[in-house]
């Protein structure tokens, strides 16, 4: 078959009108067009008078060779790629291998972690801090409703992981050239996903979707063997001399009291998991400090967006609520953009310690919530902005996560702004037409007091620019709430060429909280990755 890409076609075309383009972009009769997909369809709404379609096709045509001979130098039609993913083969002493591999944390990485290590027959153990799915489910809602903050069980902590309370993207730029991300996916819907994810150039799937996928994956794991330990935290690693300097993972110290023996452990804790950095820290496994950003949510009616995007078209059921992606490059000599955009959701309570205010943003599948939700971030440097220290990054989130509890009045409300008035360097005193979907509560305030001042002021220049690009962005009436510190880990744990820590023979740090991920599918893509240097080191 061959793949043809980047083909246009009008929004309300019919299926008429999709197979005479292919055919005429192919140069075919039509008897010679045998059969086609739909590999990935995606909109180019940047023309809102003239939206288009845009489609990536697997095509079965007569005399293949031919045709890719005749468009060899068009970027837009080659064979299509092999994409399956082929599994790592055991070594044909594994099976006796003594111990079993222990997986940390139950979010997207290490749950693709553990189904891959769970098809290759090794059973792997699975520890996970917080509760199961549908308990931590009760513990969030209980901060967002009642603000009783549980310190094992929220958005951070749980089975799931950060992801299950967010959109539930499920896209990514990261270079992926084995196609592990089509695995993740193909998972998601054998798991319970709309099988629509699988055609999207954008898909997503949305928080209570997420519940069930993940719940799903967890019954496949078990049913091969794999066995879970919630409410379970990593307290330290036992080890051994190993060659030279390096030294041999041989055990692990829970919080139940247990040692557990193992010699294999794929660390993939989030990017919260700041006990878990000191402890590592402390025993000596080799890290780094590196930049993130922190900023805002902001808010804005989802009509106003979708207008902004798609002019007439809004509303439009092939278009859905619209998103938008945006970067401005400050004056202050910082980056700007927006972070994890969420049409038709809510701003919600994201802290994972006490007396402490993280914001992040979430959506259901159906996207139809009245808000739009980004966040505004800023970028932040080791070096310039903290010392340049493993560590330093996470004190530096916790000085303005408590300046922003603080602001909000010390009860897991969140410090709340008018752009109006932020524009105008003046504290608000109460919103507008706009109403903030954060729970539990905010507060009207300034939020230059739990922001530091190069924030404030990059931010400040930024959404002016940001209004060219999308008519009512800085709407007077629109409403940021503070603060957002959690874009990505603000460390990243060394690893080699075998996936492992340089130092600590059979640590294998992974995903977000590593520093190798940034989102749902790519923290699943570094999942079956670390899984199968895993099983090449048996």
């Amino acid at each position: 078959m061959l793949r043809l890409s980047n083909l246009a076609l009008p929004l309300d075309h019919t299926p008429e009108e999709l197979r005479a383009a292919i055919v005429a972009r192919l140069g075919l009769r039509g008897e010679d067009l045998l059969a086609y997909h739909i590999f990935r369809r995606g909109h180019d709404a940047r023309k809102r008078g003239n939206i288009q379609l845009v489609y990536t096709l697997d095509c079965d045509v007569r005399d293949l060779a031919a045709v890719l001979e005749r468009f060899s130098k068009d970027q837009h039609i080659r064979q299509t790629p092999d994409m399956r993913w082929v599994p790592p083969v055991l070594p044909p002493h594994a099976a006796d291998h003594a111990v079993r591999p222990v997986v940390i944390g139950a979010g997207p990485c290490g749950l693709m972690a553990a189904l891959v290590l769970a098809q290759a027959g090794l059973k792997p153990i699975i520890i996970e801090r917080g509760r199961a799915v549908k308990d931590r489910t009760v513990d969030t809602f209980a901060l967002w409703r009642k603000s009783r903050f549980t310190a094992e069980s929220n958005v951070q902590f749980g089975e799931g992981g950060a992801g299950t309370f967010s959109d539930g993207k499920l896209y990514s730029g990261v270079s992926d050239p084995r196609h592990l991300g089509r695995k993740v996916l193909e998972e998601f819907v054998k798991a319970g996903a709309p099988e629509e994810i699988l055609t999207l150039s954008k898909p997503h799937i949305g928080t209570f979707r997420l519940v069930t996928v993940v719940q799903s994956l967890r019954a496949q794991i078990e049913a091969l063997g794999g066995e879970y330990r919630f409410e379970t935290r990593l307290e330290g690693i036992e080890t051994a001399p190993g060659e030279g300097a390096e030294r041999q993972v041989t055990g692990l110290r829970l919080s139940t009291g247990e040692v557990l023996k193992t010699d294999r452990v794929i660390l993939a804790v989030g990017h919260s998991a700041r006990d878990t950095f000191v402890m590592l820290h402390e025993s000596g496994v080799p890290m780094r400090a590196k930049p993130f950003s922190i900023g805002v949510r902001i808010e804005h009616p989802q009509a106003v967006i979708d207008v902004a995007r798609f002019g007439s078209q809004a509303g439009h059921p092939l278009l859905g609520a619209a998103d938008y992606k945006l970067v401005h490059h400050a004056s202050t000599g910082r980056g700007v953009y927006s972070f994890c955009m969420c049409p038709g959701g809510q701003v919600v309570a994201a802290t994972s310690e006490k007396d402490q205010v993280v914001t992040n943003g979430m959506s259901q599948y159906s996207r139809a919530e009245r808000n739009a939700n980004s966040g505004i971030v800023v970028e932040v440097r080791p070096g310039v902005d903290f010392p340049d220290e493993p560590l330093a990054g996470i004190a530096f989130q916790r000085q303005w996560e408590k300046a922003a509890f603080v602001a909000g009045g010390g009860d897991y409300r969140a410090p709340a702004q008018r752009v109006g008035d932020f524009l105008a360097g003046q504290a608000s005193t109460a919103l507008g037409t706009v109403v903030p979907s954060y729970q539990p509560g905010v507060t009207p305030t300034d939020l230059a007091s739990c922001l530091p001042d190069f924030v404030v002021a990059s931010i400040r220049e930024a959404l002016p620019r940001f209004e060219r690009k999308i008519k009512g962005y800085s709407m007077e009436d629109a409403v940021m709430t503070g603060v957002e510190t959690r874009t990505s880990s603000p460390l990243r744990i060394d690893r080699d060429a075998t996936g492992q820590s340089p130092t600590l023979r059979g640590l294998f740090p992974a995903g977000e909280g590593a520093g190798y991920a940034g989102g749902i599918l790519s923290a699943g893509i570094d999942g079956i990755r670390v899984a199968e240097w895993l099983v090449a080191s048996l």
